[in-house]
């Protein structure tokens, strides 16, 4: 099932996403005693971060039953400035009361991105109790789109777009500055829920290209879980270009 919500801009866009948050925070916990979420970096979704960790939303969760993961990571330290990892606890980990055993971040103290992908992949195969070829099934999915169609570390053209077996991978180059870990695709579309967070007139082009034209070149495009929710959370920025048919919910 496919939703588009077009915001008037980012903070109702952010509040939009902080209420399906603690929607989908209740239901799960009530149902399963556990609510396991999968977020990302970027510049979009710090407003949503700093929202979920404030007076006004920071109560209505049981955070004793939240469990945090990583969509991608930079092979950088903790302390660098463009960890996903230290973007999350400076923005809302570290203004709840969560225990640290419910968060799984990416080790990028290891040897090598290979290896940070591999004791990745293992912890989430652990925490999930996965037997050989079973995917993970998150709660829920953040995601961004990158103005070349980029989600996750999920790039255009990348060979990781066919992995089909493993579900984390690295990327050893240096063209997106950093090398990467990240999930892979048939991880996302084994997601209950996943929203995309979009926000700018930058992205309006390539927000076209993946909603409208439905072009599956690239790799946002290929977002699609099969047994969950797709939710488009765009603001009237990011939307400029879509028509009154594609922005209906």
């Amino acid at each position: 099932m496919q939703e588009i919500h077009v915001l008037s801009d980012h903070e109702a866009l952010s509040l939009k996403a902080a209420e399906i948050f603690v929607t989908l925070s209740k239901d799960n916990i009530t149902s399963k005693k556990k609510f396991v979420v999968a977020v990302s970096g970027g510049s979009t979704p710090i407003r949503l971060y700093d929202l979920l960790g404030s007076d006004q939303y920071r109560n209505q969760i049981d955070w004793k039953y939240v469990h945090f993961f990583w969509v991608d990571e930079r092979f950088v330290p903790f302390s660098h400035k463009n960890s996903n990892c230290h973007l999350v606890h400076d923005h809302l980990l570290d203004k709840i009361s969560i225990p640290r055993e419910n968060i799984h971040s990416v080790k990028t103290d290891l040897p090598s991105p290979e290896v940070s992908a591999k004791d990745y992949e293992e912890e989430i195969k652990l925490f999930f109790c996965l037997s050989e070829g079973v995917l993970p099934q998150f709660d829920l999915i953040l995601l961004g789109i990158g103005e070349d169609g980029h989600t996750a570390s999920l790039f255009p053209d990348s060979e990781i777009l066919q992995e089909s077996k493993n579900l984390t991978a690295s990327i050893n180059d240096m063209k997106h500055l950093h090398y990467r870990i990240t999930l892979t695709l048939p991880v996302i579309n084994s997601s209950e829920n996943v929203i995309f967070l979009v926000a700018g007139k930058k992205k309006a082009a390539v927000v076209k290209r993946v909603l409208q034209d439905k072009d599956a070149s690239l790799p946002a495009g290929r977002v699609d879980p099969k047994k969950g929710s797709l939710i488009f959370l765009v603001d009237k920025s990011a939307g400029m270009y879509l028509d009154s048919r594609t922005k209906c919910v």
